[in-house]
């Protein structure tokens, strides 16, 4: 029998920080963390029973892609993801760590109007408190990326969108203004790099933290995954309609079809996935690393 994963991390001399929707976090004795991805999938605030196989991996292998792309535009909280204090059964859905003082914020960029920013839009035709133009549908190209951030709310309950000022009150004036820069410039670099793929990046969430010794904005957490982003094939973007997609709306669109039979009013958690579910979703977030990153999975670590 294979060891739990409490099991592993007291062998490797771990200890348990943090469970979130998908991840899984420990401190090092040496002032580190292990960010351990999961093959949980959440969806409307709930973490679903049925897991996705060989998610953590992917979103992993993504995200360390990402971090590479990225390095010369924003530092990133990863250290490693092959060190020898990682187990070896964690390898390649495991980062090693630098420990941040985590900004209480989702930093949201959106350069195409979808989501929440569509229902805030519809209702009072702005997005977090950004006026945009009349006549937009939903999957329409906003004339510049915007930051929309959104408070961190805990497991089981809904991030909601803030406006400016609020960011500047949780943060300061200055942190806040470098935060929706930085934000912005992710944004703008991953949608270039998308874009040489032909997928479209409609939008993202990020999730900064300060150096501990420098105070410096650092990226941290997973980024640019089909769990944080919404990826959509470039070739069939048609707006008035919802995109096809390389992320996890799928699962959303089945939990909220007649098929799933679940009411999400009603308080009950989710039925479990169907198998087509689970093969399908997969093979989405697996053709979204490879076409992205140009990279095969099965040589991630010898996935």
């Amino acid at each position: 029998m294979s060891a739990t994963p409490a099991e592993l991390a007291a062998r490797y001399g771990l200890s348990h920080v943090h469970s979130g929707k998908v991840r899984d976090l420990y401190a090092t004795d040496t002032g580190h963390l292990v960010m351990l991805a999961s093959d949980r999938i959440s969806a409307y605030d709930h973490v679903l029973s049925t897991p996705i196989p060989d998610k953590g991996r992917i979103l992993t292998a993504m995200t360390v892609w990402w971090f590479e792309q990225l390095a010369g535009l924003v530092d990133s909280h990863l250290l490693s993801y092959d060190d020898e204090v990682i187990p070896a059964e964690w390898l390649g859905r495991a980062l090693l760590c630098r420990q941040l003082d985590m900004v209480p914020v989702e930093a949201v960029a959106r350069g195409y109007l979808t989501g929440s920013g569509l229902a805030d839009y519809r209702a009072t035709g702005s997005v977090c408190g950004i006026p945009l133009p009349a006549g937009l549908q939903d999957g329409s190209e906003l004339p510049k990326p915007i930051f929309t951030p959104a408070s961190k709310a805990p497991v089981g309950e809904h991030d909601e969108n803030i406006g400016f000022d609020a960011v500047e009150s949780l943060v300061g004036r200055d942190v806040a203004s470098e935060l929706r820069e930085l934000t912005l410039a992710v944004y703008r670099r991953g949608r270039e790099l998308a874009a040489a793929r032909g997928i479209i990046l409609a939008d993202t969430k990020l999730e900064f933290g300060r150096h501990p010794c420098t105070g410096e904005l650092v990226l941290a957490d997973e980024v640019l995954t089909p769990d944080s982003s919404r990826f959509w094939p470039a070739e069939q973007w048609q707006p008035g309609r919802a995109q096809p997609s390389y992320d996890k709306q799928y699962v959303r669109d089945w939990l909220t079809s007649p098929a799933s039979g679940w009411d999400r009013t009603s308080g009950q958690p989710p039925p479990p996935l169907p198998d087509e579910v689970v093969a399908a979703t997969r093979a989405r977030y697996l053709e979204a690393y490879e076409r992205l990153t140009g990279e095969s999975f099965a040589d991630w670590l010898g996935a």
